[in-house]
């Protein structure tokens, strides 16, 4: 039965409660920070839900279920455990309590100390027809669920006898049938579970339940009649909740040397005592033992939690008890309800886990940094020495985490790690803002560069043009796009300089060819004729960047000026040309050679002449 509930959205991933289980019955997911309740592993002791700070472990809640009961056709009766006199001091009358609970629709309010009473008789009766066989009391269920759990092999040295809530339930059930409901109300957390094990109570409500349950229905202290509880009364069982209790209420001398009962208590050594008694055969002595210091300190007890205060009001509130009662009206109800069958049984229900070999128990202990195996440590994982701890570890029912020494050096490497990263990354944003500088640098360069080469551009008489190594226009002046035509004009006006337009699309094939071919050749082509758009025009083709960028200039020869200029380039070429002849055969020419060269030059002189 699950006892436990978890929020993950409260969990502060503290490991509290993880350190707090004595069974291990919770572990952290090795993917994720999320807690894993193992609800057959879990006694109840209810320490994990004491340990955690932030509400994410509470405990099935109850109430809803008492209140269909107490709304249902069927008598509903509450039995209540002793520990309300240091749980609920506040109501300064226990009359007034019992009227509280009453106004809840218990048609019955009983307590459990005279189930107690009953309990503790048992006891005296098994301890003084002492036969040579070692018990250990049965009265706390986190105490018979660990050993059938976890120390299956001493399960024959639990007490067959009910706890004072199971045996008030079958004396309640006596009385008033078997179609009564039973609720019990207790700061015991286990005690849900006993409940459903053994089907003699219906519901166990908490006291934090029930104060829930007050304020819920607003019931008061000053709003009820006093009322008393319902026959029959405890006696000294009211003493219940200490651990001394069930002894002093059948009056067994525990400190008697002949008595050999030894109580202990507390959640701190509780699995060392039990260790103990399975495995010391010197320990001749019964052990009466309680999870808590006593039911006082429960789980669910939560008004305060002092010991001392604990234990003086259940003193007193014993001793006001016991003068309202009846002596020989409990003595005969003791005689008659002593008589009905109060023993039940136990079995085991292993849940240990197989211990991890040797290699891997090394490999652990390699792991959490120890250089000695037996080394006893801190115990802030929670566990007694290093070597419980390595060994869960290993079984997987703790994380290296838990460990104080492994947590620190492993954040110290983070740290360190993260100061080498941080270095790093500042050195690359470092050089990241370098780089970034001087492409900026370079950009506005190159800006600068295009607008002065855009500048002189527009200042050459000629057609210029610049493309990239797909043959699309990187740069333009406006004689190419007066050159090639209106269409490109239309264009120029959306893409200014027809920058990114494919030159296929703009010049001839021929013209085009020139183009692929110096980009592929990495040659120039110069002073080739050609046709565009009706022009004659004469272009020379050359690379800038080799493979990347190539220019073109392109002269119309329909322009004077052009023309003018080209026929002195073309004549200056034929004289280059025949400069070498003309001198190989002046001998046979005379003076007709030179009047040759006198008259082009001429030519040239005039055209020069006139351009100016």
């Amino acid at each position: 039965m699950q006892l436990i509930t978890y929020d993950k959205d409260k969990c502060a991933s503290c490991y509290a409660c993880v350190k707090a289980c004595p069974v291990k019955a919770i572990t952290i997911s090795s993917s994720e920070e999320i807690l894993n309740f193992n609800h057959d592993r879990c006694i109840g002791c209810g320490n994990c839900y004491v340990s955690c700070g932030t509400t994410a472990i509470g405990y099935i809640d109850s109430t809803e279920g008492a209140t269909k009961l107490l709304k249902s056709e069927f008598p509903c009766i509450a039995i209540v455990d002793p520990s309300i006199s240091s749980e609920f001091p506040d109501i300064l009358d226990v009359r007034n309590f019992v009227g509280m609970i009453r106004e809840l629709g218990f048609k019955f309010v009983n307590e459990i100390s005279f189930g107690a009473d009953i309990i503790a008789y048992k006891y005296k009766n098994l301890f003084d027809n002492f036969k040579g066989k070692y018990h250990i009391t049965t009265n706390c269920p986190p105490i018979y669920d660990y050993v059938e759990k976890f120390q299956t092999h001493i399960i024959d040295s639990l007490v067959k006898i009910d706890s004072p809530m199971l045996a008030s339930a079958k004396i309640v059930k006596e009385i008033h049938g078997d179609n009564c409901k039973i609720i019990a109300i207790t700061p015991c957390l286990a005690q849900k579970r006993e409940a459903k094990r053994f089907g003699l109570v219906d519901e166990v409500i908490s006291f934090e339940e029930l104060r829930l349950m007050f304020t819920k229905n607003k019931i008061y202290e000053n709003s009820v009649e006093f009322s008393e509880f319902d026959m029959p009364l405890g006696s000294k069982g009211s003493l219940y909740p200490l651990s001394t209790g069930i002894l002093n209420a059948a009056d067994i001398n525990y400190t008697d040397i002949e008595t050999k009962i030894i109580t202990k208590e507390g959640a701190e050594h509780f699995t060392q005592f039990m260790n103990d008694f399975a495995s010391i055969s010197l320990i001749k002595h019964h052990l009466n033992i309680f999870y808590c210091h006593g039911c006082t300190m429960g789980p669910c007890a939560k008004n305060n939690r002092s010991y001392l205060r604990n234990h003086s009001l259940v003193v007193d509130y014993t001793k006001k008890r016991l003068d309202s009662v009846d002596k020989k009206e409990w003595e005969k109800n003791l005689e008659k309800f002593s008589k009905l069958d109060f023993t039940r049984s136990f079995k085991a229900n292993d849940q240990r886990i197989p211990n991890p070999s040797e290699a891997r128990l090394k490999e652990v202990i390699n792991l959490l940094g120890k250089d000695k195996i037996n080394e006893v440590g801190c115990k802030n994982c929670g566990y007694e020495n290093c070597l419980e701890f390595a060994t869960d570890v290993a079984k997987g029912l703790a994380r290296p985490e838990m460990c104080q020494n492994f947590s620190k050096k492993n954040k110290e490497e983070y740290i360190n790690k993260i100061s080498v990263a941080n270095a790093k990354l500042a050195e690359t944003r470092k050089a990241l803002e370098e780089s970034e500088h001087k492409l900026r640098k370079e950009h506005k360069d190159v800006k600068e560069s295009m607008t002065l080469i855009k500048a002189i551009m527009e200042k050459i008489p000629s057609a210029v043009i610049i493309v990239d190594e797909n043959l699309k226009i990187l740069q333009s002046n406006q004689k190419f796009i007066e050159l090639i035509g209106p269409e490109a004009k239309e264009i120029n006006e959306v893409v200014p300089g027809l920058i990114g337009a494919d030159i296929k699309s703009l010049l001839p094939t021929q013209v085009y060819n020139f183009f692929s071919f110096v980009l592929s050749k990495n040659e120039a082509v110069d002073n080739k004729d050609a046709e565009i758009e009706d022009k004659l025009v004469t272009l020379s083709v050359f690379p800038i960047q080799q493979g990347k960028i190539i220019g073109a200039v392109f002269k119309n020869l329909f322009q004077s000026e052009v023309r003018k200029e080209e026929v002195v380039y073309r004549i200056s070429d034929v004289i280059d040309k025949n400069l070498g002849m003309v001198q190989q055969i002046g001998f046979l020419l005379g003076e007709g050679a030179s009047e040759t060269e006198r008259m082009l030059n001429s030519i040239i002189n005039s055209f020069e002449k006139e351009k100016k």
